[in-house]
């Protein structure tokens, strides 16, 4: 077993000891398949949650993103940087969705090694218990055919599905063997009159009509007609228009495909899960799109009142330090006229006659002191 080998083993044992849980509570490999998808459901639902409220968020700014397309088209640089400020301001982030729509396709090659080999995978027991019970197989003539193939050096090699016929001979043809082995479980792969083991490729060419037969043929066909009303419940409220509009078309149609294909080609059961996760799907993004759209408005409509509010608190401030402005200039203009009344008044007032004039005798300016008598020096005073 190499690297990847060995990886992929131990990526399963979470998943097949979930299975294994739902086997021997229902005794039905179809519920505990169905019961395992809606755990995986469950689990993802929150991230899926945020992915697709991002989405919805997404396609509610394409108009935007349009308006910047148009308004940049000759500045990619610029258009990019006005884009990426539009995701930050609105909270949206344009990957966010890609890694929750990869996952359940990482669950489906899980369970797909789980269902291909049951004794190494699901019961998790050693390979060298698979070469004892072709040994014993083979000790008990059982038809090999669709088991195993010789090799080159004589050995027998498993083939791709030989796991679950020698479960399904073992079961049938040495239950002994199967009580001897610790850890065995013996499955059942009926489910609703349909055997989950095999392929309806196989099925249709030897086809005839029973339901068993018309049931395993039917599924891929249910499996790919639930996932296309899956993506258009994903896609409903999406604009239609835009670049994003292709992409959107193509997986409309490429998931249904790509299910149809993997539901003849490989064993049935696979096709439960498939049909379970594209109808737990369907609902589920029915119900988050409702809820989602609801929610948005809300949002939508409170970001609006809180630009609306701070739009009005903006105008109340712009008057006010209008307001405040136009006092200012008052006031100095009151100032301004007060200094200019005073220097006028200040010039009409009468000029104090100067030191000199009150002072001067003929030409010495300062001739008249404060004793001065005018007539102390007359005549009629020298007596």
């Amino acid at each position: 077993m190499g690297f990847l080998g060995t990886l992929g083993y131990y990526i399963c044992i979470p998943f097949a000891a979930l299975l294994r849980l739902f086997y021997n509570l229902t005794g039905s490999y179809g519920l505990s398949l169905i019961f395992f998808t809606l755990v995986i459901k469950l689990v993802l639902l929150p991230f899926q949650m945020k992915s697709k409220k991002s989405m919805m968020r997404m396609n509610r700014l394409n108009g935007k993103m349009q308006e910047i397309k148009q308004k940049y088209a000759n500045n990619p640089a610029k258009q990019q940087e006005e884009t990426q400020k539009l995701y930050a301001e609105q909270g949206v982030n344009p990957m966010s969705g890609c890694l929750w729509s990869v996952l359940p396709m990482f669950f489906l090659i899980a369970l797909y090694a789980i269902i291909r080999q049951p004794i190494t995978h699901f019961m998790m027991l050693d390979s060298s218990v698979v070469t004892s019970a072709l040994t014993a197989l083979q000790n008990a003539g059982v038809d090999m055919s669709n088991i195993a193939t010789a090799a080159k050096d004589g050995t027998m090699q498993v083939t791709a599905f030989g796991q679950i016929m020698m479960v399904k001979a073992i079961n049938t043809n040495l239950p002994d063997f199967a009580a001897s082995i610790p850890g065995w479980i013996s499955v059942n792969y009926n489910f609703l009159g349909l055997d989950l083991s095999v392929l309806p490729s196989n099925v249709i060419k030897a086809f005839t009509f029973t339901w068993s037969n018309i049931g395993v043929v039917l599924m891929p066909v249910i499996s790919a007609a639930l996932s296309f009303l899956m993506s258009m419940a994903s896609m409903t409220g999406q604009s239609k228009q835009g670049p994003a509009a292709s992409q959107m078309k193509m997986m409309l149609w490429m998931m249904p495909l790509m299910s149809l294909w993997i539901g003849f080609t490989l064993p049935a059961a696979l096709c439960v899960y498939w049909i379970a996760q594209s109808a737990f799907s369907a609902l589920q993004e029915w119900f988050m799109g409702k809820f989602y759209n609801q929610k948005i408005e809300e949002e939508e409509n409170r970001r609006q009142e809180a630009i609306e509010a701070d739009r009005k608190r903006r105008q109340e401030e712009a008057k006010k330090l209008q307001e405040e402005q136009r006092q200012n200039t008052a006031q100095k203009l009151t100032l301004k006229e007060k200094r200019k009344a005073a220097q006028e008044a200040k010039g009409n007032k009468p000029k104090k006659a100067s030191t000199n004039e009150n002072g001067r005798v003929g030409d010495r300016p300062y001739a008249r002191g404060r004793a001065f008598q005018e007539t102390r020096y007359d005549e009629s005073n020298e007596k």
